[in-house]
């Protein structure tokens, strides 16, 4: 099963926390901690992802499955939050296991296959010398060559093992499959259960042309954007994405 990160107390609806691409359930610590007063959380590796199993296989069915197989480990239902590529997983999720699904919230991505790539980030950690690495702050220099957003060379290494000297990211893997990350599956059923997305005002990844495909899937979807927010708003504007999903979840 996936590498869960646990938060609040065990009892009712838990809230399964579904990471972006090179990302962790570590990336969601503090928005996971100040949700659990009022429930209980679980944050998720993904596969290829932090301590979760390494596997050949990145699709979007095969993370749905992942996914069920957690929730069906909290008594086979659960509230979904998913960023990016979690977003998708959790979009597929909610099409192939609808009973699973209570409520589900989509950040700042739709069901739609998208032109650009993020292979040139694989290729920044992969030039990242680890045989010189004893603490993060060595790898963050070395990836400012590759990355200048400083944001992104913290996200990137809080998926560094420093100590073990490697990535704790499936890179040749997540390179090999990138074509199915970017993409979204063709899947069977709709999920007619509560649905946000929620996107960045900044962002250009949910677009008004994406919301026919959207609602075909998602008929009571519901939109909303945050302000001054890009595509990684729950970094950017965390406690407005908190309130967001709490406004959300307790309607």
């Amino acid at each position: 099963m996936l590498n869960v990160i646990e938060h609040g107390t065990p009892g009712g609806t838990p809230l399964i926390i579904v990471h972006g691409l090179y990302g962790s359930a570590r990336n969601w610590g503090v928005i996971a901690k100040r949700l659990s007063d009022s429930r209980h959380v679980v944050a998720v590796d993904m596969r290829n992802h932090g301590d979760s199993p390494w596997k050949d296989s990145h699709s979007y069915t095969d993370m749905a499955a992942d996914l069920a197989e957690v929730i069906a480990a909290y008594d086979g239902q659960a509230d979904v939050v998913g960023h990016s590529m979690g977003g998708k997983a959790a979009m597929v999720l909610a099409l192939q296991h609808p009973d699973m699904v209570r409520k589900l919230m989509v950040a700042d991505i739709a069901p739609v296959a998208y032109g650009h790539s993020q292979i040139q980030y694989i290729e920044a950690m992969r030039k990242v010398d680890l045989s010189r690495v004893t603490k993060r702050s060595d790898a963050v220099e070395q990836l400012a060559a590759y990355v200048e957003d400083k944001t992104l060379q913290a996200f990137f290494t809080q998926s560094l093992d420093a100590a073990g000297q490697r990535w704790k990211l499936n890179l040749d893997v997540l390179a090999d499959e990138m074509e199915k990350i970017l993409s979204f599956p063709e899947v069977d059923g709709v999920f007619d259960g509560p649905a946000l997305f929620l996107a960045g005002a900044n962002s250009d990844y949910v677009l008004p042309e994406h919301r026919p495909a959207i609602r075909a899937l998602f008929p009571k979807a519901r939109f909303a954007k945050l302000a001054d927010a890009g595509h990684w708003l729950h970094a950017e504007k965390p406690r407005e994405f908190e309130a967001s999903v709490r406004v959300f979840l307790d309607a």
